[in-house]
Parts: C-alpha cells; sequence; structure tokens
C-alpha cells in the first residue's frame, strides 16, 4: 500500500511539471527552390540572375530553362518586397542575323601545311570579326521586380519570365507553368508589339 502512495505522489509530481506547449507563430508557407526562367522572346537569354544568385543556364527563345540554387522567400510577404532580375539578351543563332553570315570554314584536304596555316589564319581572323559583330547585339539588364503576394501559399524558389519589350514578370509558385494554378498566363511564343511601352 505504501509503495502504490509513492508511485502515485511520484505520478503527480512528474504531472505538476506538465503544461501546455508554449503558444509558437505558424511557419509561413514556402521554401527554397531552383531559379528558373520561361523565355518568352526572339531573343537569346545569355546569362541571367535573381538578387546576384545566377540561374546558370543560356535559355534559347520560346523556352524555359534555368536550374541555379537557390531561392527561398524571407519570411512572411509583405507589400513592397522586390527581387532584382539582372539579365543579358543576344541573338541566339547565327541565322538570326543573315545580314552578318557566320564566315565558311576554308577546306584544308589537299593544301600544304603552309597553305593550311595561312587559311586558318585568315578564317581565324574573320571569324573574330564575326563574332564580335555578333556579341554586340548583345545588351546587359537589370530591373527591381515586385514579388507578388505568396500569403497562404507554398512556394518554391522562382520562375522569372522574360517578356518582349525587356519587361520582366516573376512568380514563387510550386504549379508548373501552363496549369491552370500557374499565376503567370502569357503564351510563351509572344510577339513583341511595333511600340514598345515607356
Amino acid at each position: 500500500m505504501k509503495l502504490h502512495h509513492i508511485a502515485l505522489i511520484t505520478a503527480l509530481a512528474l504531472l505538476s511539471g506538465c503544461d501546455k506547449p508554449a503558444k509558437t507563430e505558424p511557419v509561413p508557407p514556402g521554401g527554397g527552390g531552383t531559379i528558373e526562367a520561361i523565355n518568352h522572346t526572339s531573343w537569346a537569354i545569355n546569362r541571367f540572375s535573381v538578387n546576384g544568385q545566377s540561374g546558370l543556364d543560356i535559355i534559347n527563345p520560346y523556352s524555359g530553362g534555368g536550374g541555379g540554387c537557390c531561392f527561398g522567400v524571407k519570411g512572411p510577404w509583405q507589400p513592397g518586397m522586390t527581387v532584382q532580375v539582372d539579365w543579358e539578351t543576344g541573338v541566339a543563332f547565327a541565322s538570326d542575323v543573315p545580314e552578318i553570315p557566320e564566315p565558311e570554314r576554308p577546306d584544308l584536304s589537299g593544301v600544304s601545311e603552309k597553305e593550311a596555316d595561312e587559311l586558318a589564319q585568315i578564317y581565324s581572323d574573320k571569324y573574330h570579326e564575326w563574332y564580335e559583330k555578333i556579341k554586340a547585339y548583345s545588351k546587359k539588364h537589370t530591373q527591381t521586380v515586385p514579388l507578388p503576394d505568396y500569403t497562404g501559399q507554398k512556394t518554391c524558389g522562382i520562375t522569372v519570365h522574360f517578356l518582349p519589350c525587356d519587361q520582366v514578370k516573376v512568380t514563387t509558385s510550386c504549379a508548373r507553368y501552363g496549369s491552370p494554378d500557374y499565376p503567370i498566363k502569357e503564351r510563351v511564343q509572344m510577339e513583341k508589339p511595333k511600340v514598345c511601352p515607356q
């Protein structure tokens, strides 16, 4: 009997130390993920970054890419939240600029070593000159973009949409581009307007 009283007193003493767990703030929905992009333009995206973090891939016209790590939202969404997107546009394919044709490689079969060296040097000089002309079409851009409200939503990294007229939209949505839940509805292949808005 004494043993039962001791066990009961011990159990009550242990239980008296228990209290309701402390109330904690709910963790904001979301998390980190990759930096992706959809290119809605006829230009290649040679490189891009979000807040200085590289998106990695070169993105061809009218396609998607990226995969750089990582982007995560910082706590609950608040009005005025932005990200900085830096990118470079350029020529995707030599055929995009037919007025500047890529030089043809010389046929070096059946020529002497000296002639081959001379032809190779001429080709190299022409190629370098051509490349510099093509590279001159590249342009660097920077834009501060509003981060859309993600309150109550799970977030999965960030997707940058490069639109005609050097416009940019971003989303942190976990939905896939083209699905009904995806917030950006522009078609991949968008036509550039005759006059871009200022």
